[in-house]
């Protein structure tokens, strides 16, 4: 804990969650950005097997208790070849332009290095944030810092007040419901299904099991394909309530794997949700995707009928060569 006279300086904890929670809503409010997060989704953070906050997290706090500011750092599962660690922060809009921003920045640099040195000693270490491609006032903080844009993901949404068309499974596929007994064949899918992805890396079962506990996750709007018995796909909705009177279903990861591709089984499963969801009441649906996918998921979402909300930056700097 430290104080420069005009903020308090110390890791965020679990009591913080109401405070933090307001903060993002005021950081979400002023830049128009797509994700709203709610007390119970941060406090769903702290649980994650291995959560650091202590270490790994750092808010700036006001003289009457507002916190105007904040850092998260989270570390990756691997490290081949190079320790990719992510940086998430912001500063409440009517605390910005006094150097907040610059300083979180500043402490998730230095604090990045010891936690990677103790899982990957012998590794690069890059640091990477985000940030909206129509911040300007973001990107050129980054480029400040020395950091240099390497990706882009489109947030996409879709109408799912008209009818929907039918996409049935193709020939030899069984799409089932994601029932408990079928978690691991979902995170075995995804950790096959992401392995060629940007930035991916594997998913271990406890992971996996704090993720599907999330109060978010829409099991009766999840799914997994089968062919010949054997798990092929799978997909994961969810349901945030950030819009007032809208209904939305967030698809949160869509996969199949290698040797499913290209007949037409991600588009079925999509399409189930999408079809479950409009029957259960959801008015829209909404997603995110690399711009870059190797596997043409952006052309799979565009097909149906899904289209631009807007971007993000990812933006990068190597800290250990």
């Amino acid at each position: 804990m430290a104080s420069d006279g005009d903020f308090l300086w110390r890791p965020i904890e679990p009591g913080d969650v109401a405070a933090w929670s307001a903060l993002l809503a005021a950081i979400q409010s002023a830049d128009r950005s797509w994700e709203l997060i709610s007390e119970q989704d941060l406090r769903h953070r702290f649980g994650y097997p291995d959560s650091d906050f202590a270490r790994s997290s750092m808010g700036a706090y006001a003289a009457d208790g507002t916190m105007v500011g904040y850092g998260t750092l989270g570390s990756r599962d691997e490290a081949d070849p190079v320790h990719e660690m992510r940086y998430s922060g912001g500063v409440h809009p009517a605390w910005r332009q006094r150097g907040l921003g610059g300083r979180l920045l500043a402490w998730a640099e230095t604090a990045a290095v010891p936690l990677h040195r103790e899982l990957y000693p012998d590794r690069p270490l890059t640091l990477l944030g985000s940030c909206l491609a129509r911040n300007a006032a973001a990107a050129a903080l980054y480029a400040a810092h020395g950091y240099h844009p390497v990706r882009w993901f489109h947030a996409m949404t879709r109408d799912l007040t008209t009818e929907l068309p039918r996409v049935p499974a193709p020939p030899g596929v069984e799409i089932a419901a994601f029932m408990p007994a079928r978690w691991e064949d979902a995170r075995l899918i995804r950790n096959e299904a992401f392995r060629d992805h940007w930035g991916s890396t594997q998913t271990s079962a406890e992971d996996w099991a704090h993720y599907l506990a999330g109060r978010a996750f829409r099991p009766g709007l999840s799914f997994l394909a089968y062919s010949g018995g054997a798990p092929a796909g799978f997909v994961i909705s969810q349901e945030y309530a950030d819009i007032p009177g809208v209904r939305e279903l967030y698809i949160a990861t869509l996969g199949t794997r290698r040797a499913a591709r290209k007949r037409g089984v991600g588009s079925a499963l999509l399409f189930r949700a999408l079809t479950e969801g409009r029957a259960a009441g959801f008015t829209l649906a909404s997603l995110v995707v690399d711009a870059d996918s190797l596997t043409g998921a952006l052309g799979l979402y565009e097909r149906a009928g899904f289209t631009v909300d807007h971007t993000s930056v990812t933006q990068a700097k190597p800290l250990l060569p």
